[in-house]
């Protein structure tokens, strides 16, 4: 608030001028000189001192508007040694700067808020600069699902993964898109989806990358479960009748037979049909109980052990065949006290599994070698590493090993792998691959 003596010295000096301006030009008009040289020099005295005080309210301004130039908004104006002219002054200075500090904290406390909630979300984000391409901002989920560490402009994302980053630049404003990050192999799908916004009358565009793999397979799962269901459901109930049918055929013929002392060679061909029929039944009835397992995961049973533990127990028991194929099984675990929260029986039937799709994978391989492995990428995600030197597997292929029934054995149920999909997922985890062409192929294990 202004002092209230200001306006009034102001008033006083402005009079006090024109007083002075009248008294001269009425002693030159008098004709005397001497008073009217004395109120001369009073005269500019009165108007030194107006400029001098307009100096010093143009220095403390100046000074003010540098400080809120460079945002220097922890600068004080001394109040207490001021003069009563300026006090005024750099009393609203302060109170203005006190505002700006004010502003600044609760922006500062609004970013660092934002920031934080931005870090904790899965959903990948990241905002570059639409012309230059210079990237703004990044957050940790997005570094963590492409595992790109830093960016600089959104050009360098072509080095890294050229379709992801054709993806992006031709995403339009409100689009969305699945992208598969490697089709090469059973890669990760993201849901990329783009906005445009405005900063400093810049174009900025806002990526969010989505993790919907496990959604996916989510899905998948509960169709082929369902599908599984209905399929095992209506074998069964059309295939037991006949096989007890036949079953009870084949007795009473073999009955009449004895009783009826007939020549066997007549009813030889009415007895191999009818077990033909019931050991068909029968194994029409053993393959869908087989299937029926897929649908038997329930619930894990979750208990906290040592890897090593469990590697233990495969080493030792898958050691003997292994051997005896010439195939050698590295296991690695560079910290022995990582621990898993699993049901330790149903990983144990995963990593027996994989193991035995690898040794079938080495048979034409000279130099066979598994590399088991585990190692903890961040606290509370384990990872789980299969890693053979086979003869890999094809595109095609890849994409249909975890469908119920797909198998490349000739003697294969095409239960396996879909089995180990179906633990994985009990667990809220996952299961990859990665395979090529002459030089392996490795299975991981996500928890």
């Amino acid at each position: 608030m202004m002092n209230k003596q200001i306006p009034l010295k102001i008033i006083i000096r402005t009079l006090i001028l024109l007083g002075v301006s009248f008294g001269i030009v009425y002693f030159f008009n008098q004709k005397y000189y001497l008073p009217a040289v004395a109120l001369i020099i009073v005269l500019a005295f009165l108007i030194n001192e107006i400029i001098r005080f307009q100096k010093k309210i143009y220095r403390e301004v100046s000074n003010f508007f540098e400080s809120v130039n460079y945002k220097d908004f922890s600068r004080r104006f001394d109040e207490k040694n001021a003069s009563l002219d300026i006090k005024d002054l750099r009393k609203g200075f302060n109170s203005v700067n006190n505002a700006f500090i004010v502003m600044s904290r609760e922006k500062e406390v609004h970013y660092q808020y934002l920031q934080k909630m931005l870090e904790l979300v899965n959903t990948g984000i990241i905002a570059y600069e639409t012309e230059e391409g210079e990237i703004l901002w990044i957050n940790e989920a997005f570094k963590y699902l492409l595992e790109i560490p830093y960016l600089k402009s959104i050009h360098s994302l072509k080095k890294r993964n050229e379709i992801l980053y054709n993806e992006i630049i031709n995403l339009n404003p409100g689009e969305a898109k699945v992208v598969n990050l490697n089709p090469e192999n059973e890669g990760m799908k993201l849901l990329v989806s783009a906005t445009i916004f405005y900063t400093d009358q810049k174009p900025f565009k806002l990526i969010a990358f989505q993790n919907i793999s496990n959604a996916i397979d989510v899905n998948e799962s509960e169709a082929w479960k369902k599908l599984l269901s209905v399929m095992t459901h209506e074998i069964m109930n059309s295939v037991a009748p006949i096989s007890s049918l036949a079953g009870t055929l084949k007795k009473r013929l073999d009955a009449y037979v004895s009783d009826q002392q007939l020549d066997s060679s007549a009813t030889d061909d009415l007895l191999l049909g009818i077990s033909t029929i019931q050991a068909r039944s029968e194994g029409l009835l053993k393959f869908a109980d087989t299937y029926r397992k897929l649908n038997k995961i329930t619930l894990p049973d979750v208990s906290t052990f040592y890897v090593r533990k469990l590697f233990e127990n495969i080493f030792n028991l898958m050691n003997p065949g292994l051997e005896k194929k010439s195939i050698l099984m590295d296991v690695v675990l560079k910290d022995p006290a990582i621990r898993l929260s699993a049901d330790f029986t149903l990983i144990e039937q995963v990593l027996i599994n994989l193991i035995i799709n690898a040794m079938d994978a080495l048979k034409e391989t000279p130099d066979g070698q598994i590399i088991l492995s585990a190692w903890e990428e961040k606290p509370g995600k384990i990872i789980i590493s299969i890693l053979d030197n086979g003869k890999g597997m094809e595109r095609d292929v890849i994409e249909k090993i975890f469908i119920p029934f797909f198998t490349t054995k000739k003697t294969g149920s095409g239960i396996g792998l879909s089995l180990c999909k179906q633990i994985m997922l009990a667990h809220k985890g996952f299961i990859r691959v990665k395979s090529e062409i002459g030089k392996g192929t490795n299975f991981t294990l996500n928890f």
